[in-house]
Formats: C-alpha cells, sequence, structure tokens
C-alpha cells in the first residue's frame, strides 16, 4: 500500500467564482444552446400549427412575431441556434483529431463565439 499524503489544497464551492477556460465555457455553452433549442421547438410546431389553422390564426401569430420583444427573443434564439452550429462544427472536427492541441482549441473556441455573434448580427440586420 502506498503511502498517501493529505490532500490539503483548498477547496472553491463557490461555482459563481470559478473561472472557467474558454474551451470549458464553449463547450457548457453548447450544451445550453442545444436544450433550448430542443425546448423552444414545440413553441415554433404550435406557432406553425396556429398560423397554418385559419386567417386569423396566421394574423395572430404575424402580429406576436412582429413585436419588439418577441424579435428581441428570436435574435436570443439566433444566437442560441449558430452558437450550437459552429460549436458543434468544431466538437466534430476535433473527434477526427483536428485542432485538439491547447492553442488550436482555444483559437476555434474564440473563432465559435465570434462566429456566433456576427452571424446573429448579420441575421439582426438583415430581419429588424
Amino acid at each position: 500500500m502506498q503511502n498517501r499524503k493529505p490532500n490539503n489544497r483548498p477547496k472553491n464551492l463557490n461555482l459563481l467564482t470559478i473561472r472557467l477556460p474558454i474551451n470549458a465555457l464553449v463547450s457548457i455553452l453548447h450544451r445550453v444552446t442545444g436544450c433550448v433549442l430542443f425546448l423552444i421547438l414545440p413553441v415554433l410546431l404550435i406557432a406553425l400549427q396556429w398560423s397554418l389553422s385559419s386567417e386569423q390564426g396566421y394574423w395572430t401569430v404575424a402580429n406576436t412575431l412582429n413585436s419588439p420583444f418577441t424579435k428581441l427573443m428570436f435574435f436570443g434564439f439566433t444566437w442560441a441556434f449558430f452558437h450550437h452550429f459552429f460549436a458543434g462544427i468544431r466538437h466534430l472536427a476535433m473527434d477526427v483529431h483536428w485542432a485538439t492541441t491547447l492553442m488550436k482549441a482555444r483559437f476555434t473556441s474564440k473563432a465559435v463565439l465570434v462566429l456566433g455573434v456576427v452571424a446573429t448580427i448579420l441575421v439582426a440586420v438583415k430581419l429588424w
């Protein structure tokens, strides 16, 4: 049996003070955006069903989608989609052992964050 030294390292249990590396942040955001996109699907399908059910349903959905609050929410969902898309491509690339060094992984993490914001801004400018 080995002699083990007691582990006297300090323990930080406050999750709000932990500073995550950018790779971990992008990975966590990838999972969160995937959950958000999955959970918004029933709402989008119900809106589609209402809009196709009658003319009044169509105008109700159209007026709801034209409100500034709804547009702001959809820009959030747009960012979630683009972040999830680009992070998914990054994860697929890492699965085939591309960009697995720490420096390349950090670069691709930053690229995912930038591409997600730029694509969202482009969609926002086009739709607003």
